[in-house]
């Protein structure tokens, strides 16, 4: 049997490997992506909620999402697919003093970092979501140029634009090991045959730390379960992503919008963690979220739900990705341990991934990543999972 060689070979047709694959492709770059799913975002992308944010607490996070929100906004314009993209902004309501001075501190980050967001007062932020409830809030933070899009709209908008750049994809097929030569490694094995690359990228989701191992490298990255949902649709009344971060009774922080259809999409992150790869809707979860829901806008009440939905957050111990090239195993790259967010960052780490790929001396790019390394303590925690 013959072996194919590469430029790149991309673990995983997600968030982020398909992205990365359509950067690499515009590079000139010869690709191929492996998936072991039958089709491009059928593991935690389609599970993705749509929302597209560059409101971190994070440098690097707020540099990738700035170009992911330039892609996304932009990608209608340019190659003149509908991904669903709403200009809708995110905004997050304070109701305690402590959330108050977290997030005006955070102001000054975001602000010297180019994120175009500002405090706004009640007033004003009654205006953007009628109905909220007033007592004691205090106001919130703003950041327009935030949004949403489709996740599947978009990866196989990513998709199209990769194959018709030269990039290839195999579906329906699973890693069964590596090619290593002298502690390189040289590429992978499937069970279709060898295929080999100068790098091996690994984006494999929620399946990361198992096929890391495999690679000889070990990341500490483990998949923790969130739950989702989404209404009929209604007549549009509001647009931003509202995010409530005050901690519930079972639950941390919540967040919904209404999408390009009118509907309303709504997950909430869960307190304890679920760890694991139960993908199964439980009969705790629209309870919990729906009192929550109600209590912050009282008009959602009576809007029926159409289904909820189940999907894994490929986390990390402080909630930042881990994009790297690690030295105990040349040839071999890392983008991994999204905690959530992979939909948002995909296509700006695709650009600053490719480029660093590429060998160009790129500065922003080689910024982006040096707040990914996998060589960290993970003491800190990202303020705005």
């Amino acid at each position: 049997m013959s072996v194919k060689n590469y430029d790149v070979i991309i673990i995983g047709a997600g968030s982020i490997g398909t992205p990365l694959a359509m950067s690499l492709a515009e590079k000139k770059l010869k690709t191929l992506v492996i998936e072991a799913l039958p089709s491009v975002g059928q593991g935690s992308n389609k599970c993705a909620i749509g929302g597209v944010r560059a409101t971190h607490s994070d440098a690097s996070k707020i540099k990738a999402c700035l170009r992911s929100l330039e892609i996304f906004s932009t990608w209608h314009e340019k190659y003149g697919d509908d991904i669903g993209w709403i200009k809708g902004g995110y905004l997050f309501p304070v109701y305690t003093g402590s959330d108050e001075v977290m997030l005006r501190d955070m102001l000054k980050v975001q602000k010297k970092l180019g994120l175009n967001i500002d405090w706004i007062t009640p007033g004003e932020l009654r205006k953007r979501v009628p109905g909220a409830a007033g007592k004691d809030l205090r106001g919130g933070t703003f950041a327009p140029d935030d949004g949403s899009a489709s996740p599947l709209l978009s990866i196989n908008a990513f998709y199209r634009r990769a194959v018709k750049l030269g990039a290839e994809f195999m579906f329906n097929s699973g890693i069964t090991g590596f090619i290593k030569e002298n502690g390189t490694v040289k590429g992978v094995r499937t069970s279709s045959g060898e295929y080999r690359a100068a790098l091996t990228v690994n984006a494999a989701g929620g399946r990361a730390a198992v096929l890391s191992a495999m690679a000889g490298v070990k990341v500490p990255v483990r998949p923790d379960c969130h739950e989702a949902g989404v209404t009929e649709p209604v007549k549009k009344f509001f647009e931003p992503m509202v995010v409530d971060i005050r901690p519930g009774e079972k639950s941390k922080n919540y967040y919904f919008y209404q999408n390009s259809e009118d509907q309303i999409v709504f997950c909430l992150t869960p307190n304890p963690p679920i760890w694991g790869e139960d993908r199964r809707s439980t009969s705790e979860f629209l309870p919990e979220v729906s009192k929550r829901m109600i209590s912050l806008m009282p008009a959602l009440a009576n809007i029926k739900v159409r289904r909820t939905w189940r999907g894994l957050y490929p986390m990390t111990p402080d909630g930042f990705p881990i994009v790297d090239f690690p030295k105990s195993a040349p040839g071999y790259a890392l983008a991994v341990g999204m905690c959530g967010q992979g939909f948002m960052l995909g296509p700006g780490l695709g650009r600053a991934l490719s480029s660093v790929i590429a060998g160009e001396k790129n500065k922003e790019a080689l910024e982006i990543l040096a707040g990914f390394k996998l060589e960290r303590n993970f003491s800190s925690q990202e303020k705005l999972k």
